[in-house]
């Protein structure tokens, strides 16, 4: 599969709700550079990563835009959240229902046919207005 099919099914599979199949499009030592805060490595991070992402958020990724360098091995997408706050995140604004509409971005790398590195950006204040909390 080459790099756009390869992005283009790993948000496919996301929209779906299917994380074990995000999870196969990962090498095992994946890098997952989270949207202003700390990298995490490795397969099993990212599992625990979504598992706290769908307890305390219903999202869906729509406008999905990939970009893909000459050589296949860097990636970019555009997208647009749209998404419900389900269950308060430690240290977010309490959480009781909010939607929400964010813009936001990725950076992957690829290698041997599979994401090596995804690193997410969105708005954090941006999202914080949206759900009520002011800072």
């Amino acid at each position: 599969m080459n790099t756009s099919n390869l992005i283009a099914a790993y948000y496919d599979a996301f929209n779906r709700g299917d994380r074990e199949a995000m999870l196969s499009m990962l090498t095992d030592d994946v890098a997952h550079d989270l949207n202003q805060g700390a990298r995490e490595t490795g397969r099993d991070a990212f599992r625990a990563f979504l598992q706290r992402m769908d307890r305390c958020y219903g999202e869906q990724l729509r406008d999905i835009v990939v970009m893909v360098s000459a050589d296949g091995l860097r990636a970019g997408a555009e997208y647009v959240v749209h998404g419900e706050y389900k269950v308060t995140d430690e240290g977010l604004p309490e959480a009781e229902g909010q939607r929400y509409v964010l813009p936001g971005g990725a950076f992957f790398d690829v290698r041997d046919g599979k994401i090596a590195r995804v690193t997410n950006y969105y708005n954090l204040d941006d999202w914080i207005a949206q759900v009520g909390e002011k800072r």
